[in-house]
């Protein structure tokens, strides 16, 4: 039932809500918050489990997919988003899907989350295969949509995981890497656009970041494949190759012209003095990674 749910139960801390000054109601949500901290570090292992798939997925040749309904969905999209112009990924490698189409990312789209099939037709329109991996995201872990997805992926041999935040949730069953992570009841009851929302933002960061990095995106702890789409990202990546190289701005600009705005293949070519192609090749051979493309010319 829907009322057993953790994220459904009323706050006992937060009854008095609305007799509370701006400032209390702030210092109030914000202890609140804190406990999604807690909660998710009680549940790394789980989160782990994911993202090995999710590279193992990755190397495979295969994609990644978000998707839910409401809230949920709309964070699995942002986070899809960002992989664009943080790590210069296909716009096709990591996608997030929304119940309801993308006109459910404003206004919501009656019946949508409660389908078990709306989930398998969008699988069918992106020509899901056995190389992907999807990743159901829903709050109070019962979410038609995401149960009928899982169930279909499951069925043509993509690897399943989910993101729920009540333990022994519904969806974990259909699920071979489920993470459930249960911050508590809402400061406004069943508004799980709050701390439920916090937590998979959080765990999403988790994925889609550690990911990239086993996938050679970062050198150290630097966005190494960020996509100059603007002027502020231009000199970001201007910034980036001059941390990672120890070159002056001067340097860096004249490599980051040469090597066609790729910051990755212009730290490569100033740390090992190498030309354009050769730099490009130590690249390709060491499958993007700047840190063995270094070593492997020492």
């Amino acid at each position: 039932m829907l009322e057993n749910l953790t994220t459904e139960k009323r706050n006992d801390s937060t009854k008095n809500l609305d007799r509370l000054s701006i400032e209390e109601a702030v210092n109030m949500m914000n202890q609140e918050d804190s406990q999604v901290i807690t909660a998710i570090k009680q549940k790394t292992g789980q989160i782990t489990a994911v993202i090995e798939q999710v590279v193992h997925s990755l190397k495979e040749g295969g994609r990644v997919f978000y998707f839910g309904a409401g809230t949920s969905g709309r964070l699995g999209i942002l986070d899809a988003a960002e992989c664009v112009p943080t790590f210069s990924t296909d716009p096709e490698l990591v996608k997030g899907i929304i119940a309801g189409g993308e006109s459910a990312m404003t206004v919501a789209v009656e019946g949508a989350e409660d389908s078990l099939t709306l989930a398998e037709e969008d699988f069918k329109e992106r020509h899901l295969t056995n190389k992907d991996i999807v990743i159901g995201i829903s709050a109070s872990g019962r979410t038609p949509y995401v149960i009928g997805g899982l169930k279909y992926a499951a069925t043509i041999g993509a690897t399943t995981a989910s993101i729920s935040c009540n333990e022994h949730s519904e969806i974990s069953q259909f699920a071979s890497y489920p993470i459930e992570v249960s911050p508590g009841p809402e400061v406004l009851t069943g508004s799980t656009r709050l701390k439920a929302g916090t937590t998979q933002k959080l765990i999403l960061n988790m994925i889609s970041t550690i990911s990239m990095v086993h996938f050679g995106k970062v050198y150290g702890n630097l966005m190494v494949d960020v996509k100059p789409t603007n002027e502020k990202l231009v000199e970001r990546a201007k910034n980036i190759i001059m941390e990672a190289t120890g070159a002056s701005r001067e340097v860096a600009t004249k490599y980051f012209e040469d090597s066609d705005q790729q910051v990755k293949l212009a730290i490569v070519r100033i740390l090992t003095k190498t030309s354009k192609e050769e730099g490009q090749q130590l690249l390709d051979s060491n499958d993007g990674f700047i840190r063995k493309a270094v070593d492997s010319k020492e």
